[in-house]
């Protein structure tokens, strides 16, 4: 029995191929019980939260994100080029409400929304302290 090629390098015969290394940052505790949706040049593919590798063709790509409760929220686009043997790093993170756009990056990026949501917690914390102040 032989193995697949694992040095990264297409073998003869076989198209030419990058990888898109997709990272989408948090978790089904930290973020969003369902996973965000990945299109790749417009075509749907499967994903878990954390890395996702993906072999491509070299050329032209565009990964649009989002992620669904009741509806669509945390929309995001990167558009970049992959040469022949390259990997391209895509960092997504998706926002904290269902207000903000999510984040995408060839690096790590910063969970939109975070200040936004702790404001609007504070918020409601002081109101209830106050409503129990009053009655009290």
């Amino acid at each position: 029995m032989t193995m697949p090629d694992q040095s990264g390098q297409p073998t003869p015969g076989q198209p030419p191929v990058g990888w898109i290394d997709l990272t989408i940052q948090g978790s089904h505790m930290t973020s969003n019980l369902i996973v965000p949706t990945v299109l790749l040049n417009g075509h749907q593919m499967p994903t878990q939260y954390g890395r996702n590798v993906f072999p491509v063709p070299p050329g032209h790509w565009n990964v649009d994100m989002y992620t669904q409760w009741t509806w669509k929220f945390g929309k995001a686009s990167l558009s970049f080029d992959v040469a022949e043997g390259q990997t391209v790093p895509v960092f997504y993170a998706a926002p904290a409400t269902t207000f903000q756009k999510g984040a995408i990056g060839h690096v790590k990026q910063k969970k939109p929304g975070v200040l936004a949501l702790v404001a609007v917690l504070v918020v409601v914390v002081l109101v209830i302290a106050g409503i129990i102040a009053l009655t009290v």
